[in-house]
């Protein structure tokens, strides 16, 4: 248990933290359901519009911290890639 209160307030912050990010992360998964969907259903209008908004969601997710680079890189590369076989 913390007893400094230094180490009382990193808790405090730690938690607010995690909730922010655990929002962050939340809000990337759905970018990603969506595009999932529109390719499964083969629509590559609707594919194509939903890549244009994942993108710049990961990118975002690097830039905060919660995703690291090459793993942004990596889902955007598949993704793509997806989106590309469609047409």
């Amino acid at each position: 248990m913390a007893n400094t209160p230094q180490a009382k307030k990193r808790i405090r912050r730690n938690d607010r933290r995690a909730t922010i990010n655990g929002a962050r992360v939340s809000r990337i998964r759905t970018f990603i359901k969506q595009l999932e969907t529109a390719l499964a259903a083969g629509d590559k209008d609707q594919a194509a519009a939903a890549m244009k908004k994942v993108q710049p969601e990961l990118a975002r997710g690097v830039a905060k911290g919660v995703f690291h680079k090459n793993t942004a890189a990596r889902k955007i590369s598949r993704l793509t890639k997806r989106v590309a076989a469609l047409g």
